[in-house]
């Protein structure tokens, strides 16, 4: 981690809420036998197998938005030289242990086109793809760090007024600048995983009650 502020004597400037937090920690690469070999050795764990079968379609998911995005925006696509992820707003997603739903006016050869090669590309080492800036476990770990905020304000007011409000703002500064590493890494190391061990079957037009258009992608366990 950084300093949360550098300050060189030299330097012209200094910018007190330079924060820079870096999440990317060196963990074991994932093994294609991880998931199967936890539910062999752990199979009296109760629940687990749908845990970890619901991590590897979230990954799926989210992998096929970031793929359908790529196929609208083509032409962006193609003259993308900085490997920048193309996001599709209009699209969002929810996995189930059945497989996940896709809100928004897709073609459904296209979306099964996406669904498996979303799954090729994840195996062979874009794991970058299990991880979305709209995912609504960046939104969870907001509200948490949130909370935390909120509880330590009786903390701050036994510090003098002036000292408050500049911890205050330290504080939600930080808050605000670390929640989406955070999020990033809390998808990346918890709540997804590499889809080794879903088979892909088919894909429904669903009626929705808040959406006008869906699409359900049933998947399947195999060891």
């Amino acid at each position: 981690m950084n300093p949360a502020a550098a300050f060189s004597p030299n330097s012209s400037s200094f910018n007190l809420f330079d924060f820079n937090f870096d999440f990317n920690l060196n963990f074991p690469l994932p093994s294609p036998r991880q998931d199967a070999d936890l539910i062999k050795y752990l199979s009296f764990v109760p629940g687990l197998k749908e845990i970890l079968l619901l991590r590897q379609v979230h990954a799926l998911e989210h992998a096929t938005v970031w793929i359908l995005g790529e196929t609208k925006n083509m032409a962006v696509a193609q003259k993308n030289t900085t490997n920048v992820l193309i996001d599709d707003e209009l699209l969002s997603g929810f996995s189930t242990e059945q497989g996940f739903y896709l809100y928004g006016d897709v073609n459904i050869n296209d979306l099964r086109r996406a669904v498996i090669l979303a799954q090729h590309r994840l195996i062979n080492g874009e794991w970058n793809l299990a991880v979305h800036p709209r995912c609504g476990t960046n939104l969870t770990v907001s509200i948490f760090l949130t909370a935390g905020l909120v509880l330590s304000i009786p903390l701050l007011l036994l510090l003098p007024p002036v000292e408050q409000l500049i911890t205050l703002g330290l504080v939600t500064t930080a808050t605000i600048e670390i929640a989406p590493e955070l999020g990033s890494f809390a998808q990346r190391y918890l709540t997804t995983s590499v889809p080794f061990n879903l088979r892909i079957g088919n894909i429904f037009s669903v009626t929705d009650t808040v959406r006008d258009k869906a699409h359900f992608v049933q998947v399947y366990w195999r060891e």
